[in-house]
């Protein structure tokens, strides 16, 4: 599993931070071109208690604004509920990547 942001951490300090108010988080990302509707997540993210959501996620929530809406018809429903989840700080899914840290597969 490919986590941006927790490379040089061990364990401990891994959960530490998670103690502390850390999560993981993805974000998503809409590209429309008429027909073709692409609708995609990033790769998780650790985002420290002080880490801010929004500016992390602003590549994505830009690039949606801008080439999200022309898919007809799926860029103006699809469009708004990305630009919702980077806005709010991404997707959390911490919970799920503590258990796959915790009971990699075999």
């Amino acid at each position: 599993m490919n986590i941006r942001g927790i490379d040089h951490l061990t364990p401990a300090e891994l959960e530490k931070e998670l103690a502390a108010g850390a999560r993981f988080v993805f974000f998503e990302v809409c590209i429309s071109l008429i027909f073709l509707m692409l609708r995609r997540p990033t790769e998780v993210y650790f985002l420290r208690a002080n880490d801010l959501g929004v500016a992390r996620g602003l590549p994505y929530t830009l690039t949606s604004l801008l080439l999200g809406w022309w898919g007809v018809p799926w860029g103006i429903i699809y469009t708004p509920l990305v630009l919702l989840t980077n806005v709010s700080g991404g997707c959390d899914v911490t919970r799920q990547v503590r258990a796959a840290l915790r009971n990699p597969p075999a």
